[in-house]
């Protein structure tokens, strides 16, 4: 047990290093972690709550030190916001059991990595304009996602933002990180209304590993990372999560 434990504990390091060099929280990748482990049999509720606690710490130092570096765009930031919160907020509620879900996701995610991958080199002097009400609509079906799945969103956020031309990478990484924070906060109070609060007595060391690794991945994110380098591991994240649905399927 005490060995499995200082594995998770590493595990947790590893992804919230990936996760906040662009900008994330790295829900997804502490979900994996702790399915692999006997935390598994905590259940959902714990699993998803769990991750949210650690998405608050991440994309919180994330969201400071890609704001501290200029990246962060209010008016492309706010009607993502609007509609994802309620909507986190109620679907946190509910519950979610079979594959399916798990298999359109990762085909989502293995599509956006690809069109990353693929696609023409980012020109970083210009970007296309963003209707309010594509953000809105965004919002909103992201946001029953993170309430389902127990994320915060910004995994499926930044490839939206990049792909369409509305923000340069860095730009999107600051805007994941805020949307994942409080996204991520509507999901431990709406569980915590429906269901109830899990115990988090033996949280500190997952936060200690996770507070490390978010520092340390989103330094180098805003500040030394040039911006197509983000574009590459934004796509190994996204294969990284997908990855993980595929072989809850299997």
């Amino acid at each position: 047990m005490q060995i499995e434990f200082e594995i998770v504990v590493f595990g947790l390091f590893l992804m919230a290093l990936l996760y906040s060099a662009v900008g994330h929280g790295g829900a997804s990748g502490y979900l994996a972690i702790l399915s692999l482990s006997v935390y598994a049999n905590e259940g959902d509720l714990w699993l998803k709550q769990y991750a949210w606690f650690l998405n608050l710490i991440v994309a919180g130092v994330a969201f400071f030190n890609y704001r501290k570096e200029g990246f962060h765009d209010r008016d492309l930031t706010w009607p993502f916001l609007v509609t994802s919160i309620p909507f986190t907020f109620f679907a946190s509620s509910l519950k979610i059991g079979d594959g399916g879900y798990n298999l359109l996701l990762s085909l989502f995610l293995i599509y956006a990595a690809w069109k990353l991958l693929m696609g023409k080199k980012i020109n970083v002097a210009e970007n296309k304009t963003l209707k309010v009400s594509n953000a809105l609509l965004i919002g909103a079906i992201i946001g029953l996602t993170c309430g389902l799945v127990g994320i915060g969103g910004g995994i499926l956020l930044s490839p939206i933002l990049i792909i369409n031309g509305w923000a340069k990478p860095k730009t999107a990484a600051a805007t994941s990180a805020i949307f994942i924070w409080l996204n991520s906060l509507a999901g431990i109070i709406g569980s915590s209304i429906s269901q109830h609060l899990v115990d988090l007595g033996n949280i500190a060391p997952f936060v200690l590993a996770v507070l490390l690794g978010g520092f340390i991945g989103s330094k180098y994110g805003s500040k030394n990372a040039p911006q197509n380098s983000i574009k590459y591991l934004l796509s190994a994240v996204l294969l990284i999560a997908a990855s993980k649905r595929i072989l809850e399927i299997l």
